[in-house]
């Protein structure tokens, strides 16, 4: 069986590279070719000896991640893709344009296990976990198909990336190792709805990644309702996570909150939320629900949301509602992959 050469680190790769009787050298040359120039073929490294491309060739490879379809947004120019996997299993990025930078919205799972309510990606359950080298492929293959620097990465597409957690720390240290694409640590999210034991060995990495954690209730029993995995986790010990985190690394963590009109949208929900957040430093992203066939959940007004984010305001909270992105083209996580799924059972 041949080896995922691209989920090597750098110094990883340099062990590799001796233990199969070549100069520690060869590695760097070999990460330049995988990580910089992105190539997807061992034959394309033509500053290695013939002997060397022939030996990695039989003894390791490049797992693909080729584009399926691309849809354009005619509302704001967001890019979203549909790649196909090694497997035929089919995952979905997103690309958005600010005008402080391009962020790419990668996912970590083929499905989710989760089941959150709202959320398209987790219907039809988890199908398996990303290797690194499948979460770097999406950020790779969006700035060869757009020709276009990668500022930001979130990893909030499909998946629980802390469900997938040795290959998602894995990957943040390729997506920002120095030899390879070097995105700042400080440009790099992570969300999760909530996994406890993972926000706690997370703190202890020593990585200045910022944290999202998927609110969406500010009550245990409001978070049961939308969000299984709050049978598993208490609402106070997955808020304490939060707080560990904190303390360690210093970033400030960022709370989404998925408003779902006549759910989770109403005045005692804002003072809730004000009470848990008040004290936090931390920041609140309001996200008016992106509607799916399979479920009966409808968004706010504008004008709903914007007085739901008036009241958390004059709570002190730090809160923004987010700019929704691709609204014509499937933007929700999951939808496209979802469309793509149903249509190729018929």
């Amino acid at each position: 069986m041949k080896k995922d050469i691209c989920a090597y680190t750098y110094e990883q790769l340099q062990k590799e590279m001796e233990e199969i009787g070549e100069k520690r050298f060869r590695a760097k040359q070999i990460y330049d070719w995988l990580h910089v120039k992105q190539a997807e073929d061992f034959c394309m490294m033509s500053n290695l000896p013939k002997g060397l491309r022939s030996k990695l060739d039989e003894n390791y490879e490049i797992l693909p991640v080729t584009l399926l379809r691309k849809q354009e947004s005619r509302l704001d120019g967001t890019s979203k893709f549909l790649f196909q996997l090694y497997d035929q299993n089919v995952v979905e990025s997103v690309l958005m344009r600010y005008k402080h930078g391009n962020s790419v919205c990668i996912s970590s799972q083929v499905g989710c296990r989760m089941g959150c309510r709202f959320c398209a990606s987790t219907i039809g359950g988890l199908v398996r976990n990303l290797s690194p080298s499948e979460m770097l492929g999406q950020v790779y293959q969006v700035q060869k198909l757009t020709d276009e620097r990668v500022d930001n990465v979130v990893v909030m597409g499909t998946g629980e990336p802390l469900d997938n957690y040795d290959n998602f720390v894995r990957f943040v240290h390729l997506l920002t190792d120095e030899h390879g694409l070097h995105i700042s640590q400080r440009n790099v999210t992570v969300s999760t709805c909530g996994i406890v034991p993972g926000i706690l060995k997370l703190a202890g990495e020593q990585l200045q990644i910022t944290l999202a954690l998927s609110l969406h209730g500010a009550t245990q029993d409001k978070r049961k309702q939308l969000m299984p995995v709050a049978d598993r986790y208490e609402f106070g010990e997955v808020l304490s996570a939060c707080d560990v985190y904190f303390k360690r690394t210093g970033r400030r963590i960022t709370f989404e909150y998925s408003l779902v009109h006549g759910v989770n949208d109403t005045d005692e929900d804002a003072r809730e939320l004000a009470d848990i957040l008040r004290h936090r430093n931390c920041h609140l992203n309001l996200i008016p629900v992106n509607p799916i066939q399979e479920r009966d959940f409808k968004r706010p007004s504008r004008k709903n949301a914007q007085n739901f984010k008036n009241k958390l305001e004059k709570s002190g909270i730090n809160v923004t509602i987010r700019r929704e992105m691709g609204a014509d083209i499937d933007g929700a996580c999951g939808q496209l992959r979802r469309r793509y799924v149903q249509t190729n059972k018929e």
